[in-house]
């Protein structure tokens, strides 16, 4: 395993020379934690938006996978700032200088997250070629040295669809309607659509769909305002893939339940019916989907670990463990958790297929046109 370099990186570090670039405490590591290092161990730093781990969302999932390998928790994260860590950037001009500090502290292994990285780490890993990294939801980063991790997000929406049709049948709704939130519009928040409507119109063939895409990751206030009109229109249930934007629909939704208003939201990649509860164990959070990105973290550091590590795309379906549904809200009908089993079985065999492009999923005649989705 590579050492952690010279007490330099770690004053550079610490003063955070970048402007845009912070931490949330000083966890430098002490020479005496450096010289007690278990070289089998890896070491790694996480690079997130400006979200930051407190997401809810993408960037948390990968932070709680970080935690789930050193064997840490939320609450007992013995491991930081000794074996792992994280950096948060302000803004995406600070993703170049950011990754090139990083790479210079000499850590096995440097995450990022998303699209918005991909063209700044493909700069930087250039000029590093002995430094190991993973990207998760790339996969043209076409580096030796940079593993591409990508889900079957279509897969897991798919169920989540299942999921607010089923409870609206259930719960009689006549001519329920259904909402999509996107964040930035894309090939992969495009998967998370797709697969939402085909799960919705497998139930419900003729279920009307609104979207929206309000082209920021951490504007909630966007997606609050939105899912107000759509609630007050007469949507259902809101599904929202936006990252931090996202958290407006399910405090939208908090508000109208606790008013006595049938209305749902679906939280994503992370279970986020406990952001949801407005009383007791009442979430407005219906279900949500489960991009279970900590899986991707703990592949790369497992691989890092083995001396195994490969640049190359890796794919985790749901086979794989590498998306679902949570039925953790207790709301939620039996019919409905027994019909999950079966779907996502069909789905692991092949025998439910799922378009994951929207030009696929139109000419299938399985989604309406006029969507705001992308496929690039």
């Amino acid at each position: 395993m590579k050492k952690i370099k010279v007490l330099l990186a770690f004053t550079l570090f610490v003063s955070l020379v970048f402007v845009g670039c912070n931490k949330k405490e000083d966890t430098t590591i002490s020479s005496n934690a450096r010289a007690e290092l278990d070289k089998t161990i890896p070491t790694v730093r996480l690079i997130t938006d400006a979200t930051g781990i407190d997401d809810k969302s993408f960037n948390a999932a990968t932070w709680r996978g970080i935690l789930e390998f050193y064997g840490d928790t939320w609450e007992n994260m013995k491991g930081r700032g000794v074996y792992y860590d994280f950096v948060t950037c302000q803004s995406q001009d600070m993703y170049v200088p950011t990754l090139k500090q990083v790479s210079d502290e000499g850590y096995d292994l440097i995450i990022t997250n998303g699209f918005t990285f991909a063209d700044a780490l493909a700069e930087v890993a250039a000029l590093y070629p002995n430094q190991k990294y993973m990207i998760a939801d790339v996969d043209y980063v076409n580096l030796p040295n940079v593993m591409n991790c990508v889900f079957t997000e279509e897969q897991g929406s798919y169920l989540v669809g299942v999921v607010a049709a089923m409870q609206a049948q259930l719960e009689g709704i006549q001519n329920p309607r259904f909402g999509f939130i996107g964040g930035v519009p894309g090939a992969t928040i495009t998967k998370f659509e797709m697969g939402y409507i085909q799960g919705i119109r497998s139930v419900l063939p003729n279920a009307p769909i609104v979207d929206y895409y309000a082209n920021d990751w951490g504007k909630p206030e966007l997606a609050k305002t939105q899912a107000k009109n759509w609630y007050d229109s007469g949507v259902y249930a809101i599904f929202s893939a936006a990252g931090g934007t996202g958290n407006g629909t399910i405090a939208q939704a908090k508000e109208y339940r606790m008013q006595g208003k049938n209305v749902w939201a679906i939280g994503v990649d992370s279970d986020q019916y406990e952001d949801g509860i407005y009383d007791g164990k009442k979430s407005a959070v219906l279900t949500s989907m489960l991009k279970r990105v900590e899986n991707s973290a703990k592949l790369a550091l497992n691989n890092v670990k083995a001396n195994a590590f490969v640049g190359k795309v890796y794919t985790l379906t749901m086979e794989q463990n590498g998306v679902g549904a949570s039925a953790a809200n207790p709301e939620l009908r039996a019919e409905i958790i027994e019909a999950l089993k079966t779907i996502s079985s069909d789905i692991s065999s092949g025998k439910i297929k799922i378009s994951a492009t929207y030009a696929d999923a139109l000419q299938k005649g399985l989604v309406p046109q006029g969507l705001g989705a992308k496929d690039n």
